[in-house]
């Protein structure tokens, strides 16, 4: 994939999950970035990022008929046509948020580029619209990662919730090239069992992860067994599968079930409620076991790569505990985030 060097200044926008934003590049240069909730007060804002665009624009002195390209950070279609797969696959389960859900991902949430589009139009009316361009989730996580770094050549491992399949990838970046070389789908995903975790210690899924990596070092891993063997099944080279028996995000509005609770000694804690010995107990072995993952996924990608450099993105690579491991024990000299 390129990085806009040499094309002219290219807009990039993040919209409709979580955490929308915008950021503006010319020739391999960012000139500007914003974040929309910095505008709007509404943490985590997920609308589109009008006034983190404005201030790109106003930043750079730019109009945006003299860009040369929008691109917008996943695929939509493809991402609609997991969710529905996911639907299919599981049902009758998750029939009732079926219910709910479609008519929101059979309209906006599929024709996403329309609505920015639109919304690019009624920021600069009579302007002519650059091309816009959906590039994978992944991809612009590694190139998020990759192409800012100092190095001319890195390994770079991007591990998240899920983008529009791929929950983990790795990549081999050289210069003004970033090539795939492995990925793990959903519904296997590192970030969705942290997640899984977050929700049951009665944090919010997306934005309270940092709580339970923050609760960790106040605990004792004892669980961490029981989450190997019943959990996830991780193979050498850091590849992993998660037994769906015990997790409800595929089909569900919740993140674990019945099975999860009976496996870690009762329901999940009430939000706001008081903390307790379980709590640190889980998120000192979720955060053990979410390190062993990630040292065998970084070894095994400086080894593909031969490189000894190595780039991180993804929800996961905002575990800084975690990317401490990986630069004391990973085999790497030098990490970028």
């Amino acid at each position: 994939m390129g990085t806009g060097r040499g094309d002219g200044p290219v807009l990039g926008i993040s919209a409709y999950y979580h955490d929308s934003a915008a950021a503006l590049v010319a020739e391999g240069v960012p000139l500007a970035a914003a974040q929309e909730e910095r505008f709007t007060r509404r943490r985590h804002d997920p609308g589109f990022p009008a006034h983190a665009v404005l201030s790109c624009l106003r930043q750079t002195g730019l109009r945006l008929d003299e860009l040369a390209a929008v691109a917008f950070y996943e695929d939509p279609a493809l991402k609609f046509r997991r969710v529905l797969a996911t639907w299919l696959a599981t049902a009758p389960h998750g029939y009732p948020v079926f219910r709910r859900a479609f008519p929101q991902w059979a309209g906006r949430k599929r024709r996403a580029l329309d609505d920015v589009r639109a919304r690019l139009r009624a920021l600069a009316p009579g302007q002519r619209l650059p091309p816009l361009v959906a590039h994978r989730h992944h991809a612009s996580h590694a190139a998020s990662a990759f192409y800012p770094s100092p190095y001319p050549s890195a390994a770079v491992l991007c591990v998240d919730g899920v983008g529009e399949w791929t929950t983990t990838s790795l990549w081999h970046g050289r210069d003004t090239d970033l090539v795939p070389l492995a990925e793990l789908r959903f519904p296997h995903s590192l970030g969705m069992l942290y997640s899984a975790f977050t929700y049951f210690c009665g944090f919010k899924v997306d934005s309270g992860e940092y709580k339970l990596m923050g609760l960790a070092p106040y605990g004792t891993p004892r669980y961490a067994p029981l989450i190997r063997q019943r959990l996830i099944d991780v193979k050498p080279d850091g590849s992993f599968r998660l037994d769906l028996r015990y997790f409800t995000f595929q089909y569900g509005r919740t993140m674990v079930g019945r099975a999860f609770e009976e496996l870690f000694d009762g329901p999940r804690r009430t939000p706001e409620g008081p903390l307790t010995e379980r709590e640190f107990d889980l998120a000192a072995s979720v955060q053990q076991v979410t390190e062993e993952v990630l040292l065998r996924l970084a070894r095994t990608a400086l080894r593909r790569t031969g490189e000894r450099r190595l780039c991180l993105a993804g929800g996961v690579a905002l575990n800084c505990v975690a990317n401490g491991r990986l630069l004391a024990d990973g085999g790497c000299e030098q990490i970028w985030v």
